[in-house]
């Protein structure tokens, strides 16, 4: 009870304490000239959305940060938390891919264009931390090297390989997340789901530190979409999406069963396979394409879909099979 109660208290703060920051953070943005710059690769239709106001992302940031650490230490002094350990590495790393964003996108105000980082230079951050993530759990002991086959109860050991297929799903995971933010509200709704799925796995587990983080993540994609949905007034830029990335990954991992983000995060694999088979099928056939315009959202939005509807549909999909997920792996 206790626990429910401190999770009820976690989603609702964070999503008025997000919708708050966000209503000051705009005018702010503003101010500074911080809008959005738009590739004339990208739809033709998006160049109306121009000059919106990016890093947005810093409004849930602050508010999942205040309220995650008040949760956890009112779950300390109730009793109800007992591995604040991993909770505390496991967000310091989101926070931690969330700085990356915030280079990434003041590095594109800078150029005056959107392109920040280089590729290598962001993914090589984004190594760093998801090691400092790996090193810091196993020294916690709270990582081995077992991987966890979803809907069984076989364990492989993967020795020294499993740092290695880590590396590559967490920095993997974070970047498909990012992708997934290609138009209003799709990244914040379906990473809202997504941290539902963590949030009853918790609830119904009695993982208290899960609960209680995811909840703060539900809320936080709750409070933005205030916002961020069709029509946005603001984007989250890189130093929201590789946040939540980093938050979403880092909770399969708590649950001791990294894969089953492959399988409830589906869109943001979708959107990625996306964008490889369409940069390999061109390569293949000297400039055909697979898809119109990848990623796979940009597609159906040639297709004649809104973005309402991609977001309503993409959402229903991770709904539809984390229920599944949830049934298979924990109640069956």
């Amino acid at each position: 009870m206790k626990i429910r109660i401190l999770y009820l208290i976690a989603l609702s703060l964070t999503a008025v304490l997000t919708a708050a920051f966000s209503r000051k953070l705009i005018p702010f943005l503003k101010s500074k000239k911080m809008g959005q710059k738009i590739l004339d690769i990208g739809p033709r239709w998006h160049k109306n959305k121009e000059g919106t106001p990016t890093m947005g992302g810093l409004a849930f940031i602050l508010a999942i940060t205040i309220v995650f650490a008040g949760v956890m230490i009112a779950g300390y002094c109730l009793g109800v938390t007992k591995h604040i350990g991993f909770a505390v590495v496991m967000y310091l790393f989101a926070l931690l891919n969330g700085l990356i964003g915030v280079v990434d996108d003041l590095a594109k105000f800078s150029h005056g264009q959107n392109q920040g980082l280089t590729a290598k230079q962001k993914y090589l951050l984004q190594l760093v931390a998801a090691g400092l993530f790996l090193f810091s759990g196993y020294m916690l002991g709270y990582l081995d090297t077992k991987l966890a086959i979803p809907f069984t109860d076989i364990h492989i050991e993967l020795g020294v390989f499993y740092y290695i297929f880590s590396l590559l799903l967490i920095t993997g995971t974070v970047n498909s997340v990012n992708l997934t933010d290609g138009i209003d509200g799709l990244a914040s709704s379906v990473t809202m789901v997504v941290c539902v799925f963590f949030s009853v796995w918790g609830l119904f587990s009695g993982n208290a530190e899960l609960s209680l983080i995811s909840g703060c993540a539900a809320g936080g994609c709750l409070g933005f979409l205030v916002y961020n949905f069709h029509p946005a007034r603001v984007f989250m830029g890189d130093t929201g999406s590789l946040f939540l990335g980093g938050l979403v990954v880092a909770m399969a991992y708590m649950l001791d069963n990294p894969l089953i983000i492959v399988l409830v995060g589906i869109i943001y694999m979708v959107e990625t396979a996306s964008v490889i088979l369409q940069v390999g099928y061109f390569k293949l056939t000297h400039g055909k394409r697979l898809f119109k315009m990848s990623p796979i959202h940009h597609h159906f939005e040639k297709c004649g879909w809104s973005e309402v509807k991609i977001v309503s549909v993409f959402s229903l999909v991770t709904l539809i099979i984390s229920t599944v997920v949830f049934i298979f792996t924990y109640l069956l």
